[in-house]
């Protein structure tokens, strides 16, 4: 069973948090979350799964920034959400994928427990131009029937920015964590 918007009003502060909340982005059985003005792409040619990819951050202006099909585009939303004894799932908005962008590629459900910000798998089907603050997707609530254990990764859990794929973590456990940005030699450090 999925949540009225009045029923998500009637749990925030309670089994629900969006923070910041905004009346006006209630919808009959969902609310509206708002995409940040930061991105990630992958630097790498291949992504390698069991290591940790390098990325590059970029800023969206207030003019906007045009996203380029072929390219996987990270964002988070502007909202951090806690949810409890219910199961989270975003969706991208209807006027967003009338545009022919997608704003999760396949993990739209979250787990009952995760708190933090959501991060967005973007993908345009053709050049798009994208602003921050637009309502970006909106959060779904369902009801979970049986017992349950929280979600407590170590991966995701409490987020504060931007979340790569951490899947090396379960892959290569053992392996020491690692900047993957590149450090190249300038001034001083290359005649050493």
């Amino acid at each position: 069973m999925i949540l009225s918007g009045q029923e998500i009003r009637k749990h925030l502060g309670g089994k629900i948090v969006i923070d910041p909340f905004q009346e006006r982005h209630l919808n009959p059985n969902s609310c509206n979350l708002t995409l940040h003005n930061e991105l990630l792409t992958y630097e790498e040619v291949v992504l390698d799964m069991r290591e940790q990819n390098r990325v590059r951050r970029l800023k969206i202006p207030d003019e906007g920034l045009v996203l380029n099909p072929s390219q996987l585009y990270l964002g988070r939303t502007v909202e951090r959400t806690e949810t409890r004894d219910l199961v989270p799932m975003i969706e991208g908005r209807s006027s967003i994928g009338r545009l022919g962008l997608f704003v999760h590629v396949t993990a739209g459900f979250g787990d009952v427990g995760f708190c933090g910000y959501w991060t967005l798998e973007m993908f345009a089907v053709q050049p798009v131009r994208i602003y921050p603050g637009v309502a970006i997707c909106q959060i779904i609530y369902h009801q979970l029937d049986g017992e349950y254990r929280a979600y407590d990764s170590d991966k995701y859990q409490h987020n504060h920015d931007i979340q790569p794929s951490m899947l090396y973590k379960e892959l290569n456990p053992g392996a020491a964590q690692r900047d993957p940005q590149l450090q190249l030699p300038f001034g001083d450090q290359a005649s050493s």
